[in-house]
């Protein structure tokens, strides 16, 4: 397994064969070097590819990190997409309980490097067991699964880039930031616009006071679906053979439910057994980004006000400090997805997927536009990628922009959302205990059962 200095940002192999290369005062480029002088000396062809030596601008292997995938289907292809040319990633093995997206995915990765190299895997357990060479993974199943399967993953030694929302329950997020703070990885939750500049500086312009103290933040969440979701589930068919998918692991954590292929194509959705609703859909991106700019990433709003419609439109969410959240549904306050806004005695800003700029009143401010982005990443470090700030992170070891504790504290704001909305009632949270206060019936939706063998 590979280990990474956190100063230099270099990989250095653990092995005894490595080490005793170093006590002897021979890296490792020298130590090809004497190699191939060894080797013409006794009349032997030894080429050696300058990709190996890290020459020609390649990365040489030890210094590369080895990827895997999990649950790669659509979203997840375009997560990987962003990865696969970054220079110093290498990905070798991808784990679907569905033998066409594997395959897919197989065949993207094995086209990018021009060889047969990607392996294919149906089931994590025996992955993550199999694969010790693997740095960190790529996990972008269903909802369903993401909390779990970086709990396995990160145990296994990996580090994290999980697809949102990352948890099902309010219990599930804080089992992921123990697993990460346990085992020291590196974590990272796929909200990619906390590392894009128009919703950066947004997030900055909220922060930096030029609006006056923010009193209200607005973010958007899905024009799909319902908060209240179906309890039901579809008529079962014959199950497919295991090879072609595999059910039980397809499923994972969740209920028994007899098999249908709508759920494998996506149908899945709107149903209480494997999603988060129209709340957690968008939620889970723009929760995180109005928290972010409130700086209010280690917490969650405190109550919860009920909207008598099916979505949760309108909902008011206050912090303890008295700032509001409102969920929004429409493009009241934006144009495009995923949209945020803040306003302040001074002004307002809004963006939102599709934007050139953001939009902001008063309109000079965006004439700053250029210097505070880049003051937010000469100050934080932080590139204007998400992905590349997860392999940053995974050399410094430090925490990533979507670390665990602001996808659990966003997350939870999701989770206590729905319950509000489930129950159809005002709820109060204390998000420092992370119970609802005074109502067993809302705490006991903080987690759910979990089938076995799929559990924590």
């Amino acid at each position: 397994m590979r280990t990474f200095d956190s100063s230099s940002g270099a990989v250095r192999q653990g092995s005894a064969f490595s080490s005793s290369l170093a006590i002897n005062g021979v890296n490792r480029r020298r130590f090809l070097k004497r190699i191939a002088v060894a080797s013409g000396a006794i009349g032997l062809p030894c080429i050696i590819p300058g990709s190996a030596l890290g020459l020609n601008g390649a990365v040489p292997p030890s210094e590369r990190i080895v990827l895997g995938g999990i649950g790669i289907g659509g979203r997840g292809t375009g997560v990987l997409q962003w990865m696969l040319p970054e220079r110093d990633v290498q990905f070798v093995a991808v784990c679907d309980p569905q033998k066409a997206r594997r395959e897919a995915v197989k065949r993207l990765v094995d086209s990018r490097y021009g060889n047969n190299d990607c392996k294919v895997y149906n089931n994590l357990i025996e992955f993550l067991a199999a694969r010790p060479d693997i740095d960190a993974v790529l996990s972008t199943t269903g909802d369903r699964w993401h909390a779990l399967a970086a709990v396995w993953a990160m145990r296994a030694g990996k580090d994290v880039y999980s697809e949102k929302p990352s948890s099902m329950t309010i219990a599930e997020g804080r089992m992921v930031v123990e697993t990460a703070k346990r085992y020291g990885r590196v974590y990272q939750t796929g909200t990619q616009r906390l590392s894009e500049a128009n919703f950066v500086f947004a997030i900055e312009l909220a922060k930096s006071g030029r609006l006056g103290k923010i009193h209200t933040a607005y973010a958007h969440i899905a024009p799909w679906d319902a908060a209240e979701m179906r309890h039901d589930w579809l008529p079962g068919q014959p199950e497919p053979p295991k090879d072609e998918v595999d059910w039980d692991q397809w499923l994972g954590p969740c209920p028994w439910r007899p098999y249908n292929p709508e759920y494998t194509r996506g149908g899945w959705r709107g149903h209480y057994d494997f999603h988060t609703s129209c709340i957690g859909e968008w939620g889970a991106h723009t929760f995180a980004q109005a928290q972010a700019g409130l700086d209010l990433l280690d917490t969650s709003p405190v109550e919860y006000e009920y909207v008598n419609n099916p979505t949760g439109d309108g909902m008011v969410c206050r912090f303890a400090n008295g700032v509001k959240l409102v969920l929004s549904r429409g493009d009241k306050y934006w144009h495009g997805s995923c949209g945020m806004r803040f306003d302040g005695p001074d002004g307002w800003v809004s963006v939102a997927d599709g934007y050139s700029r953001p939009e902001v009143s008063p309109p000079s401010l965006l004439a700053d536009f250029d210097k505070i982005v880049s003051d937010y990443i000469a100050r934080t470090q932080r590139p204007m990628s998400h992905v590349r700030d997860f392999f940053n992170c995974i050399k410094s070891r430090r925490l990533t922009v979507a670390n665990p504790e602001v996808m659990h504290r966003s997350m939870s704001t999701v989770h206590a959302a729905n319950i509000c909305m489930w129950l159809k009632r005002n709820v109060k949270y204390d998000p420092v205990k992370e119970e609802f206060i005074g109502d067993e019936e809302a705490n006991r939706l903080r987690s759910r059962a979990m089938r076995a063998p799929y559990t924590f």
